[in-house]
């Protein structure tokens, strides 16, 4: 089955609404320069709300090492992704640190782009058409690839199922698709995670 992932909550009835939708995966956004930015105080309240089955995910760029250890350490978030320009002796360094999950996000613009992305030594790798542009990448660039990856950009209700269709990704990450004005949709947040499933089966 797919898993689904709903990126940048960061208000209580954000939470309420993924409390009853049960996806995988929320994430909660770390960089400053993100109109989706929540602070690590604001992040551990939300997490303190979220049904226990679901797993955070802290989204970082180029973030101390010990700032993310110790937010996996002290459970605020269960999995760091990472979305700068760490490098695999970033990576190996956070192990040392914690041994929690780590995903690499990679954006995909050509055959290259997934290569070093297929080559990563993070455990799961996010593929991405920018830095939270919304828009679709071509995905054709990545049906060779042969492990298990989050798909990203310019995902939403209207082509989601077309995306587990043609990919089978490990999982689906959305953000954008999912808002009305910037803020997350209740109603856009309910007809991604019912397409996902329906395309499944469940």
């Amino acid at each position: 089955m797919t898993k689904i992932k709903l990126c940048g909550l960061s208000r209580l009835c954000d939470i309420e609404a993924a409390n009853e939708l049960k996806p995988e995966y929320v994430g909660f956004v770390f960089a400053s320069k993100s109109r989706r930015y929540v602070s690590y105080e604001r992040a551990a309240e939300l997490k303190s709300r979220l049904s226990p089955e679901i797993r955070t995910v802290g989204v970082f760029v180029r973030e101390d090492l010990h700032v993310v250890a110790a937010l996996l350490q002290n459970g605020v978030i269960d999995i760091a992704q990472l979305h700068g320009d760490e490098g695999d002796e970033y990576i190996a360094q956070l192990k040392r640190l914690t041994d929690k999950p780590i995903i690499k996000a990679f954006r995909i613009q050509t055959a290259d782009d997934w290569n070093a992305a297929q080559q990563s030594t993070a455990d799961y790798i996010l593929l991405d058409s920018g830095a939270g542009t919304g828009t679709v990448f071509d995905w054709n660039l990545v049906r060779q690839i042969r492990r298990p990856y989050f798909l990203a950009g310019g995902l939403a209700f209207d082509n989601v199922a077309d995306a587990v269709k043609a990919l089978h990704p490990f999982a689906v990450d959305v953000s954008s698709g999912i808002e009305t004005d910037g803020r997350k949709d209740r109603i856009k947040m309910a007809a991604f995670v019912a397409a996902v499933r329906k395309e499944d089966g469940v």
